[in-house]
């Protein structure tokens, strides 16, 4: 199983047992995705796409997805930065 596979069912578990959703656009998906791979490749570990990475570890824990700051995200504005996890409502449309 590649990377993007792993990641992918990873971020669906997740969401799932977090009462969220992954993002509805499946362009936007497929990017979020590439994004975590990407950044494991370079770094190691799966940082979130849409924050800046220092490429160490006990520096990242927080932005490695899900990141910290996921949850509350979700709960203020419906999704998380980079709209990666979003709630019901902005999966319905």
């Amino acid at each position: 199983m590649s990377w993007y596979d792993k990641l992918l069912k990873n971020a669906e578990r997740n969401a799932e047992r977090n009462g969220m959703h992954l993002c509805p656009d499946p362009e936007q998906l497929d990017t979020l995705v590439k994004g975590l791979v990407e950044n494991r490749e370079r770094y190691g570990y799966p940082s979130c796409p849409c924050r800046i990475s220092s490429g160490e570890l006990e520096k990242d824990k927080d932005i490695i997805c899900p990141c910290d700051y996921r949850t509350p995200d979700v709960e203020e504005y419906g999704m998380c930065y980079c709209a990666l996890y979003v709630n019901k409502d902005v999966h319905e449309g």
